[in-house]
């Protein structure tokens, strides 16, 4: 495909005359009221960004979910982070977005401003070269984040072994999203009536996962993209689902999703982790959500590595990040949102990430 060819095609997905079209099919099936929750962070700023929210008919409310991969991992595991960046040798590797987070005390940014060795990288795979550069560090990777980044994790980890590199191991906080859907979905005090499901996540692990939301729950959901024709559309097929009674796990994302995922990304988890219990931010305790290194792999485990003096956990007093991520509440109704809380000074982490809700309604809204 030619440049031009393929600026057409992307252009298509912003398309002024299909986007209202696609909002007078949202307006012509949809219910008296309901409450559809994208469950991706991306989708959230996609959403505010192209001012969808204002788009939808009256009584309908798009709540925001916990898919922002910075914003659920709780305090204890931030804790852990910077207790290992506080061990001499150690040198912490991580995404940027994940230096800003506060825990009870500190953060990585703070930990850095005073003198922890602190790196930012853009991969795993940037994390395993920092290590074979600088033999006399141990490099931590910090590993946050869905099915989408956990692929190369593990690949790193297994190049780590092939390597034989004993200075490189990985903080592992991955987590899953279905475990954490059926949290939601369970929820009585949210009463979601259908998914906009991820497109990120479900190019990894496909829509077979997901069919228990529609099978046990009969909520409907469909995994779309983050163009604003692609978020349009998806929330059509799901108003066209509920004006007809249906419940079934749709793909409006069939140029990046195919039912069965990634085959090779899945077998790549599989080997290296084992799924466990994960403690979400906001969702507490979720079994089989998290994922961590298999016995083969467990000296790349660094906690175990360094079994890391950890400080007792303490909540950011008046925080409501928790219930943002539960989507019963919308950031501006947190009362620390643009007083105290703001991106140059984030008392939780929904502040902080670029995909985070609090940050896309700051900029947003």
């Amino acid at each position: 495909m030619t440049v031009d060819a393929m600026q057409a095609e992307l252009a298509r997905f912003k398309d002024p005359a299909l986007a209202r079209e696609l909002v007078r099919a949202i307006e012509a099936f949809a219910p008296d009221g309901a409450t559809l929750m994208e469950v991706c962070g991306t989708h959230t700023v996609s959403i505010a960004r192209a001012g969808i929210r204002d788009l939808m008919p009256a009584g309908t409310r798009l709540a925001s979910g916990p898919g922002c991969p910075v914003c659920v991992t709780c305090n204890r595991d931030i804790d852990t982070v910077i207790a290992l960046a506080r061990i001499p040798e150690v040198t912490i590797a991580t995404f940027g977005d994940m230096t800003r987070v506060p825990g009870s005390s500190s953060s990585l940014l703070a930990e850095q401003a005073a003198g922890r060795s602190v790196q930012i990288v853009y991969s795993p795979l940037d994390a395993l070269t920092l290590a074979q550069a600088n033999p006399d560090r141990q490099v931590v990777f910090v590993g946050v984040g869905f099915e989408t980044t956990t692929p190369l994790v593990a690949r790193a980890i297994k190049r780590a072994s092939e390597l034989g590199l004993s200075n490189f191991s990985v903080f592992a906080a991955h987590k899953n999203m279905p475990g954490a859907l059926d949290v939601i979905v369970s929820d009585p005090q949210l009463k979601v009536d259908a998914l906009i499901l991820p497109g990120h996540v479900s190019t990894i692990i496909g829509s077979e996962p997901y069919r228990f939301i529609a099978e046990k729950y009969g909520i409907p959901g469909v995994i779309t993209g983050f163009e604003p024709v692609d978020v349009l559309q998806g929330i059509a097929m799901i108003m066209r689902q509920l004006h007809e009674g249906r419940a079934e796990i749709e793909i409006a994302y069939a140029r990046g999703v195919m039912p069965e995922g990634n085959p090779h990304a899945i077998a790549a988890i599989d080997e290296v982790f084992e799924t466990c219990t994960a403690t979400w931010r906001g969702l507490g305790d979720i079994p089989g959500s998290g994922y961590k290194l298999r016995d083969e792999y467990a000296q790349f485990d660094a906690v175990r590595r360094f079994q890391p003096a950890v400080e007792p956990t303490v909540e950011p007093k008046g925080c409501r990040c928790g219930d943002v991520l539960r989507g019963i509440m919308a950031p501006s109704e947190c009362p620390l949102f643009r007083t105290v809380c703001t991106p140059e000074n984030p008392v939780g982490p929904c502040m902080v990430s670029s995909e985070g809700s609090c940050a896309a309604y700051y900029r947003y809204y």
